[in-house]
């Protein structure tokens, strides 16, 4: 009875969930409504850790991002260091559709992935191949992009293997700032003048 029990309860839950799924198009009034390749151009930074699937900071990294668009196709090349010293690299090649949404590709993605956008929100389902002994394991990655300024854009990841989440991303990517001037407009010094971080 108690497994009974429990089944009900979670094929209930599992029904509740389904049934409260979040679309990208829930945010299309939200602002600053971002343009991808506005955004998505030049050079970049992001900043983040990885969690396992308890929660707990695994690893932490920074990346460079390079970003570029030719005839509306965009690429995304990116160098992630880690806190153990290990470096990957990934490049994200997005074509436009007629819907509007785009397909990434990356070397170390399996298949074809699905980016859509509206309002301030991204949102880009793949399959990821993690290296895992002599080969790889394929994980599910739900990337979920928020744009919360003109320049700083939150991006939280959630990572299953069977449907059973096995870990998760949080970061921020940057917009470079310019260069900070020795003064303002009119030739006075600038006040309180500090690197930007």
């Amino acid at each position: 009875m108690k497994f009974i029990a429990y089944l009900t309860t979670a094929t209930l839950a599992l029904a509740l969930s389904a049934c409260s799924t979040v679309k990208v198009s829930d945010y299309s009034d939200l602002k600053p409504a971002i343009v991808l390749d506005d955004f998505f151009n030049g050079s970049l930074s992001a900043h983040g850790v990885v969690k396992d699937r308890s929660g707990r900071v695994i690893r932490t990294f920074n990346a460079s991002i390079d970003a570029s668009w030719d005839a509306g196709t965009g690429t995304l090349d990116e160098d992630f260091i880690f806190n153990d010293g290990e470096k990957q690299r990934r490049v994200w090649r997005l074509q436009p559709q007629d819907d509007g949404s785009y397909i990434g590709t990356a070397g170390d993605v399996e298949g074809k992935g699905l980016l859509t956008h509206s309002g301030n929100s991204v949102f880009l389902d793949y399959v990821l191949q993690i290296p895992y002994g002599e080969g790889t394991v394929d994980v599910r990655v739900d990337d979920r992009m928020y744009l919360v300024s003109p320049g700083v854009l939150i991006n939280e990841s959630q990572m299953t293997k069977f449907g059973v989440r096995v870990g998760s991303i949080l970061l921020v990517i940057l917009r470079q700032a310019l260069p900070m001037t020795s003064g303002t407009e009119s030739g006075a010094p600038a006040p309180h003048s500090r690197s930007a971080l």
